[in-house]
């Protein structure tokens, strides 16, 4: 069955909120074996609200709608509604007089806004809100159901557990839908699809695959649709071994990990520690592994070494080094290594130095240009990285390729020195 999700008002338009309780939604949604057709975010004008219900009964046997049920002039939602379905609107006594507890435990009274929320459509099947004045209200004609819930997401996300899923379970019969999520790094979407191109081709009637492209990572979404929601898991279980031998090195993860967790499972498992010595990305290393809860196991420090004189006096990177090869260099990067590991005393460092922008670049290293180095007392391997102009993106981007390189070093067995430059492309 097919559903459209619509956000009444202005506020989303504009651009003063954003619309999380759609994906929220489209998430849980599909997840129960219902598709989502459409999502329309419109006005909080009573035409408009009209509209998007006929369109959108049009392509779907399912709206939900979040938006303007509060007490305010502006929320008109009830009356656009119970205009759609030509009925009046009747005063709710039990609601009005939950909102009268609800003031009364506060010390306040309520006001003639709040009685003028209490009047429903006459068809409405009330919600109760657990977190709210506002019930949602269910509407079934035709056919056809409409829930319309407030726009405050812990109140939505409330009606919708406790009361539109068991309903919506009763009331539609829906085929499994099943995922699996394959988290790959290290290379861009185009690449991907090259090389897993005849498997993706071989798929069998019900089953998809997504490309869901981030800075340096590609999410591999396979989704299943068919009558045997555990024939699915199985059969979806299968293709992702498949994918995984395809291309292992790839591949880092599965489903909501992310890189940062894994490397700190890498390093636990491994017994390691970790370090880093950061430049242009002012910390950021740090932050994403510290928010990991129990980062304490293999995390010891850092040293966010912005300036010359701290990366001398705190990395002992020489000053023949910074005067001849730059703060921006393999050499630097390198020597700043070195120094981690021994002023932090860590099994593993890893190091950052570059121009992340919008300014700063020169001919011969422009915004962007960005050394990395990752290393043991035995071993240390440098990348470089050719970004934009994006200072934000080059500093998450430039994260997400030192998160990488952790996990090859910990997982390689190569004990030589390399250097490799890559051209990292943002839009891949």
């Amino acid at each position: 069955m097919n559903a459209t999700l619509i956000t009444v008002g202005d506020e989303i338009l504009i651009g003063q909120i954003v619309d999380t309780n759609s994906a929220w939604m489209g998430q849980e949604l599909n997840l129960r074996g219902i598709k989502i057709q459409e999502i329309r975010s419109i006005s909080d004008e009573h035409d408009d609200i009209i509209r998007a219900i006929q369109a959108s009964f049009e392509t779907s046997d399912l709206i939900l709608m979040t938006g303007g049920l509060g007490p305010t002039k502006d929320d008109i939602t009830k009356k656009a509604i119970s205009d759609y379905y030509g009925v009046g609107m009747t005063f709710h006594t039990p609601t009005f007089e939950r909102i009268e507890r609800f003031f009364e435990k506060l010390g306040r009274s309520t006001t003639p806004a709040h009685r003028e929320q209490c009047y429903m459509p006459t068809n409405a099947t009330l919600l109760q809100n657990k977190m709210g004045s506002a019930p949602g209200m269910w509407f079934d004609e035709g056919g056809k159901v409409l829930i319309s819930m407030p726009g405050v997401p812990y109140e939505m996300k409330s009606i919708m557990t406790d009361e539109v899923f068991p309903r919506l379970k009763e009331r539609f019969v829906t085929k499994p839908i099943a995922h699996r999520t394959i988290l790959t790094i290290g290379e861009g979407e185009s690449r991907i699809a090259a090389k897993i191109e005849a498997f993706e081709e071989q798929l069998p009637d019900g089953m998809k695959l997504a490309y869901l492209p981030g800075l340096g990572m590609v999410r591999l979404r396979l989704s299943a649709t068919g009558e045997d929601k555990v024939v699915l898991h199985e059969l979806l279980d299968e293709k992702v071994k498949e994918i995984h031998a395809i291309i292992p090195h790839l591949i880092f993860g599965y489903e909501t990990q992310t890189i940062e967790e894994v490397v700190g499972e890498l390093l636990k498992q491994n017994g390691k520690t970790l370090g880093t010595a950061e430049s242009c990305t002012g910390g950021y290393l740090a932050h994403r592994i510290t928010s990991i809860a129990g980062s304490s196991a293999y995390f010891s420090g850092s040293i966010v070494a912005y300036a010359n004189q701290i990366k001398e006096s705190h990395l002992n990177v020489s000053a023949d080094t910074l005067k001849t090869h730059g703060a921006v260099s393999k050499e630097t990067v390198v020597e700043m290594v070195q120094g981690a590991l021994t002023a932090l005393g860590t099994d593993i460092a890893i190091s950052v130095s570059g121009i992340a922008g919008p300014g700063g670049g020169t001919p011969d290293k422009p915004v962007g240009t960005i050394w990395l180095a990752v290393g043991d007392q035995q071993r240390i391997n440098t990348y470089k990285l050719n970004l934009g102009k994006d200072r934000l993106k080059n500093i998450q981007y430039t994260a997400n390729v030192a998160f990488n390189m952790i996990r090859k070093f910990i997982l390689t067995e190569n004990s030589s020195k390399t250097v490799a430059e890559i051209s990292g492309d943002l839009t891949e």
